[in-house]
């Protein structure tokens, strides 16, 4: 590896630790926003030496398992269990929890992520509509490989924590989603996925 080569992999590195300190401890969960005030921070200009959002990932967690203990697994429990009260809640509409709490790097003002398959999207405003909950729309997109998949982002609060919702056609539950086209395919969890998980931890406790 040239000096060179050597110098962007380090700067890479340094941003990628800084950028997640950024997200600990100012409750920023924009990796772009976070990469770009850890650049500033370093002096980096050169936009080759940023680093991946799983290379970000891979230190906040390091960071938090240090620095946050005690703190983090608390509010991502309790974050856990909003999502799942949520898609309880919606469960005729096909809900999955993804994005950050489910990976369980989420900040303490995180937002939950959901994905929802109904037969429309009327259907969901309805409910909501029905049950006084107050919500905004937007419209957004979703990938499958390289291929754009219109979406529905409703956006809501559930016990004081906002929610959002990305609302699908069914025809996509089975098909592995990005946010954007470069990104990585999402993780998702069903309701008896996230049940499971918060399970595990309960019992994990207990030992």
């Amino acid at each position: 590896m040239g000096r060179q080569s050597k110098r962007q992999t380090g700067m890479r590195a340094r941003i990628a630790a800084a950028a997640a300190r950024i997200m600990a401890e100012d409750g920023i969960d924009n990796f772009a926003l976070a990469k770009r005030k850890a650049a500033r921070q370093l002096g980096a200009l050169d936009t080759q030496a940023l680093p991946r959002n799983d290379e970000i990932e891979d230190e906040l967690r390091a960071y938090r398992a240090l620095y946050q203990a005690d703190e983090h697994p608390r509010r991502i429990d309790e974050l856990r269990r909003i999502a799942l009260a949520v898609m309880q809640a919606l469960e005729q509409f096909n809900p999955y929890l993804t994005g950050p709490v489910l990976k369980g790097i989420a900040g303490p003002y995180a937002e939950i992520d959901l994905q929802l398959f109904p037969d429309s999207t009327k259907e969901v405003e309805i409910f909501l509509l029905e049950r006084n909950i107050s919500f905004s729309t937007q419209e957004g997109r979703r990938y499958s490989g390289d291929r754009a998949r219109a979406a529905s982002l409703i956006s809501l609060s559930w016990q004081g924590v906002p929610v959002r919702l990305a609302v699908l056609d069914p025809r996509d539950e089975r098909l592995a989603l990005k946010t954007s086209p470069a990104g990585r395919v999402g993780e998702r969890a069903g309701i008896v996925e996230v049940g499971a998980i918060l399970s595990r931890e309960h019992a994990g406790k207990e030992r």
